[in-house]
């Protein structure tokens, strides 16, 4: 069970200041693109992304992609757009993308969290790699009955994750 337990939990990416990673040692942050950074089907970053982006580079955490999207040009062209490196059709919760991230950042386990809405993927993908997740909800989940079910299925774990535990 503890492999569907993020570490941390927040309401949405906004709440993770450069400066809270900065303190607990995190250098490099993965990120989910859909429903994490922007809702699905947002071509391009706003200004308040770009912003938080910032925020992170400030505190020396570098912002990287890491999409499960199967289109390559969806994570290529909003990551070149934001700034940042990305891997997409990464696999997760398979761990491959998580350690060539870290190998091409030049970062450790330790020095890297990944921050998503789906608990089967982005913090299992996390837990297994021996990364910190965090957790996030979901942006919108309107649009595909699957998602509400996937969602629904979550729920004892979203209950259980970031316990005792902010950033």
């Amino acid at each position: 069970m503890a492999w569907f337990r993020a570490r941390f939990r927040a309401h949405d990416i906004y709440e993770i200041t450069g400066a809270a990673l900065e303190r607990r040692g995190f250098k490099l942050l993965l990120a989910d693109l859909d429903n994490t950074l922007v809702p699905y089907g947002v071509p391009r970053p706003d200004e308040k992304l770009k912003a938080w982006r910032d925020d992170l580079s400030a505190h020396g955490v570098t912002l990287f992609v890491l999409s499960n999207n199967r289109h390559q040009s969806r994570p290529q062209i909003f990551s070149e757009a934001l700034g940042v490196p990305y891997t997409g059709h990464a696999g997760k919760p398979k761990t491959p993308s998580f350690y060539k991230a870290m190998e091409r950042m030049g970062v450790t386990k330790e020095q890297t969290a990944i921050v998503g809405d789906q608990v089967f993927t982005d913090v299992l993908g996390g837990n297994l790699a021996g990364v910190s997740a965090i957790l996030v909800e979901p942006i919108r989940l309107a649009g595909n009955p699957g998602r509400y079910l996937r969602y629904a299925a979550e729920v004892p774990f979203r209950l259980l994750s970031g316990k005792g535990e902010r950033l």
